[in-house]
């Protein structure tokens, strides 16, 4: 459902949030293998996450990346609109485009009124659901792997 993009993209804001030391500055490479993540895909997420305020990005030997904003203010639905966009809830689940795209042209699909309630689900979760819940159950249960 969500791609390999954002997926990488919320390990990483949750690895950063746990590691709060150098005021949360990390760099690329040791993110990259802490996560066991390829570091060019990853560091091309990371700056997507910069430009949309959520991540800081600093340069030089010094540099690294880090939470622009207090984690307990950046959600799921944060993360996942800055990399997927909308189209997770848009999309009609058989079909190509929206729902709403498919409606003008046919019936919605046969999934689609099962699929509405999930979809809601799915938003209210991601819209409730703070990177600093998801520090502090990761930081709670061992078998929690970022």
């Amino acid at each position: 459902m969500l791609s390999n993009s954002c997926r990488y993209g919320i390990r990483a804001v949750i690895y950063l949030a746990g590691h709060p030391e150098n005021g949360g500055k990390i760099g690329i490479k040791k993110i990259s293998n802490d996560l066991d993540l390829p570091t060019p895909f990853l560091a091309k997420i990371l700056q997507q996450l910069a430009k949309q305020k959520i991540l800081n990005s600093s340069k030089g030997p010094h540099g690294g990346f880090s939470l622009l904003k207090d984690p307990r203010k950046i959600t799921l639905l944060d993360i996942v609109n800055s990399i997927d966009g909308q189209d997770v809830f848009t999309n009609c689940i058989m079909h190509n485009g929206s729902c709403e795209g498919v409606k003008a042209n046919q019936k919605h699909c046969p999934l689609h009124d099962d699929y509405q309630n999930t979809r809601i689900e799915l938003i209210n979760l991601f819209s409730n659901k703070t990177i600093y819940d998801l520090v502090m159950q990761a930081g709670q249960d061992n078998r929690v792997i970022i």
